[in-house]
């Protein structure tokens, strides 16, 4: 039997059709006594500590809660969220990072029939307004003080009123002031802290009030076809629309991506899975939709146990307490561990040298099909001299890493998978729950985004996509979608989900379609669930063949062997004056492991030839002038000025240039000192690029380039 079939054909009571409340209270039930959650002490000033719900971890180490604990908690804080009035017609919207109380209050809000929606925790003032507005959120759950003030600072501009604000900290709304919030000191006087609580005061409410069957009620009032999460969209496109996902989106998702990942008995021994012996390091944010679903749903549903890295300073050091079997994260993270990997290494030349060696013999053993006695002697001495201890430094027990988000770069990956940390990069949307693709862990394709998962349609439409693809192997056009994972829709916006989708017979007849078509889905039967259960999920699905498709507004190459190679956002395609299309995507990633450049953007939209703007690794840029005996100035923005150091990335573009046909390559670039980031507004919190930001700060630049040919 090929995996393929296995995976069609696995059941596990992890795979299964119901809501989201029905698998948290399955896997609590089965795995009481494994551990759920771990919490670090000494970052947060918790008030399930405060109120002695949860025991304080002690400072810079990590702490446990096993199923049961965590199940208590969460029936606790539904009922006392039902006790602040939430019920089936209330949204709660999410103010946090990611840490243990999120995941706790997104399933206790899901069981008290609540729709949860996001809010990005580096959100503006503007963008908070918005993201609480558009959904009508009643109930705000706010991680900090400072965070609550936020709150406070916007409440009087909404156009509807809040019912309550929970701050997961133990806050003192006593020392709040009117300059903290920017109102006046009568609206505070008024009684306007009067309905914020603590997440403490939550759970013991809930706790004087809860009663198993109507808790049970509540579960059982639900269906699969609620709607569970408003997601908004990075807004890097427009502005953001709220994603409508329902329960059985998110866990279909779920079994769809536990198929593909679960420690199935078909697989080697050797090939690592998913399952209740997993442990997994959450660090993205949980108002994203790709840590929500994989980092989050996917690893409650195994009764793996999920520890938070709840500040991003300290990453590092939680891969060694923790020692995760996996973790999921977006490319640039990836990129900046290799970076730091890089630079461990390079503290002398005899490091530096055999670390290069040592990559290099990792990267011919990983991609020869018959390495030989002699190259697998050499991936021994690899090892035993480098990779190891890279493993080691992030916990020594990683099975493998998920990557989403973004595009990653081949050579990247290819890197990781020289050192035995494989990373399986996968793709999908908000749109999706997240996951189309995904890579297997039994045969990852790098520089690829693996198979459809099942119960997945795609289809490919080449009619978006000019001739210069027509060289690639297989077929190369604009991806789009069905199946169970697929939203309905946007939240009050028809216009744009109409124009999200394509009816199926509105589809060329030219389409090339793989994956598994809307008429043949497999069932979702778990084990435990009874026959009319069994009958209802396979009924929904596998919906009549007429159900329209989702554009995803991406361009990929569906390859003979069936997996897709993602090219290019649709929208960020680069249409040179010479009518030439350049996906700008592809030539990025080939910097991701350079180690001048630090990041670089490609344009030419509407120009005769592709340009970019890069910010150099100032850090290398120094060390490398000073074993050359050249002396630099100590600004950045002069460094980006010197003729010596142009010079030097003029060679790493000219590399790079070679993989690329002369339409595509780099023709003038410009040195830039500012590094694109979340904080100045030219990274999504995802850390995806914001084109238009970007070419808005680098206007001058940008002329410049175009001035100077």
């Amino acid at each position: 039997m090929s995996w393929q079939a296995a995976e069609r054909a696995f059941t596990d009571d992890a795979v299964a059709r119901e809501t989201l409340s029905e698998m948290f209270e399955r896997t609590a039930e089965r795995h009481a006594d494994r551990i759920a959650q771990r919490y670090k002490g000494g970052i947060h000033d918790r008030s399930l500590v405060a109120d002695g719900v949860v025991p304080e971890a002690p400072a810079g180490e990590y702490a446990d809660l096993t199923y049961a604990e965590m199940r208590g908690i969460v029936r606790n804080l539904a009922a006392g969220f039902r006790e602040l009035g939430v019920d089936d017609d209330t949204r709660v919207a999410m103010y946090s990072q990611t840490r243990m109380e999120w995941a706790q209050t997104d399933f206790a809000a899901l069981a008290a029939g609540a729709v949860v929606t996001t809010v990005y925790a580096s959100s503006s003032p503007r963008q908070l307004r918005y993201l609480l507005e558009d959904p009508e959120a009643t109930v705000v759950v706010a991680e900090s003080r400072e965070m609550l003030e936020d709150v406070l600072a916007v409440r009087g501009d909404l156009e509807h009123d809040l019912d309550a604000i929970v701050t997961v900290d133990d806050v003192d709304t006593d020392e709040i002031s009117t300059a903290d919030v920017g109102v006046d000191a009568d609206a505070l006087d008024d009684g306007a802290l009067d309905d914020v609580y603590t997440l403490g005061e939550v759970h013991e409410r809930g706790a004087d009030a809860f009663d198993e069957a109507t808790y049970e009620g509540w579960i059982d009032a639900a269906d699969v076809g609620d709607l569970a999460s408003l997601i908004y969209t990075s807004g890097t496109t427009g502005k953001p629309k709220g994603v409508r996902l329902t329960h059985a989106n998110f866990r279909d998702n779920v079994s769809q991506c536990y198929r593909r990942f679960a420690d199935r008995p078909d697989r080697d021994p050797g090939v690592p899975g998913i399952s209740a012996e997993t442990t997994t390091l959450s660090f993205l944010p949980l108002a994203h939709v790709f840590e929500r679903m994989a980092g989050h749903y996917m690893m409650f549903a195994a009764g793996a146990t999920v520890a938070y890295a709840e500040s991003p300073d300290s990453l590092r050091e939680d891969f060694g307490l923790v020692r995760p079997t996996t973790t999921t994260s977006v490319p640039r993270v990836y990129e900046k561990l290799y970076d730091a990997i890089r630079e461990q290494a390079g503290e002398s030349p005899v490091k530096e040298r055999i670390f290069e060696w040592a990559v290099g013999v990792g990267r011919a053993h990983h991609e020869a099909d018959d390495p030989g006695a002699l190259l697998d002697a050499k991936r021994a001495v690899a090892d035993r001299l480098v990779f190891s201890s890279v493993r080691d430094a992030i916990g020594g027990n990683v099975d493998f890493f998920i990557s989403g988000g973004g595009s990653l770069s081949a050579e990247l990956c290819a890197l990781y998978h020289a050192m035995d940390l494989p990373i399986l990069e996968g793709y999908g949307l908000t749109e999706t729950s997240p996951v189309i693709c995904v890579n297997p862990p039994e045969r990852p394709q790098v520089g690829t985004i693996g198979p459809p998962v099942v119960n997945t349609e795609i289809a490919i439409d080449g009619s978006v996509v000019g001739e210069e693809v027509a060289d690639l192997a297989g077929d190369v056009g604009e991806l789009l979608v069905r199946g169970p994972q697929v939203t309905d829709g946007y939240w009050n916006r028809p216009d744009a989900t109409a124009e999200a989708f394509v009816d199926a017979d509105d589809l060329p007849d030219d389409v090339v379609t793989a994956g598994t078509p809307a008429d043949e889905r497999v069932g979702v039967d778990g084990e435990g669930s009874d026959d009319a259960d069994d009958d209802r999920a396979a009924e929904d699905a596998a919906p009549a063949a007429a159900e329209p498709w989702f554009r995803t507004g991406d361009i990929v190459q569906l390859r003979p062997d069936g997996y897709v190679a993602f090219r290019e956002r649709a929208k960020q395609l680069l249409v040179l004056s010479t009518g030439k299309n350049v996906a700008p995507g592809p030539i990025e990633d080939r910097f991701a492991a350079n180690e001048f450049v630090e990041q670089c953007v490609v344009l030419g939209d509407g120009r005769k030839f592709v340009s970019a703007l890069i910010v150099p690794n100032f850090e290398k840029i120094a060390a490398w002038a000073d074993a050359e005996g050249i002396d630099l100035p100590d600004e950045h923005a002069a460094i980006c000025r010197d003729d010596r150091v142009r010079e030097r990335i003029q060679s790493e573009v000219d590399r790079v240039n070679e993989e690329f046909e002369s339409y595509e390559k780099i023709k003038q670039f410009r040195l830039v000192e500012e590094e694109f980031t979340e904080d100045n507004d030219l990274l999504t919190p995802t850390m995806k690029k914001k084109r238009r930001n970007i070419l808005d700060r680098f206007a001058d630049e940008v002329e410049l380039i175009y001035e100077e040919d």
